[in-house]
């Protein structure tokens, strides 16, 4: 079983470590301690603690298919004639779509603007990530 530091979690949640330990002193996230006493939270929880927060529904999803919805802020639009290429940040995530310049010029889409990127797809390519931190997830 894999258990994370405080750090860990915090960084798989694009959270700050002190927003971790807030959810776990208010009794959100459950966690334990480690042999050294530090605190650590049980890869399953912290699993399901995800799938809980994701299963807040926005505005609009239940007028689409597709579920993965990412907010974030438009940071460049390249317009040419026909099309254009908007880039958004959506927490560490760096998002880039192509699309018509007529699209963009109808959703006034702007450096700063708040965008949503809907993503619907029929292949994801999964692969499996060592945490970049320090240390590592160990098993118990």
């Amino acid at each position: 079983m894999t258990e994370f530091r405080i750090g860990e979690a915090a960084e798989l949640l694009g959270v700050s470590a002190d927003t971790v330990r807030r959810w776990i002193d208010a009794g959100r996230l459950p966690a334990g301690r480690d042999e050294a006493g530090h605190r650590v939270i049980d890869g399953v929880e912290l699993a399901g603690f995800v799938r809980a927060k994701g299963n807040d529904p926005d505005d609009r999803a239940d007028e689409s298919s597709a579920r993965n919805r990412l907010r974030g802020i438009v940071t460049a639009v390249v317009k040419d004639t026909v099309m254009a290429q908007v880039d958004i940040q959506a927490g560490p995530f760096r998002l880039v779509s192509l699309m018509s310049r007529e699209a963009v010029d109808e959703l006034d889409l702007q450096v700063g603007s708040v965008a949503v990127a809907v993503i619907k797809s029929t292949t994801v390519v999964v692969e499996r990530s060592h945490p970049t931190v320090a240390h590592k997830g160990r098993p118990s």
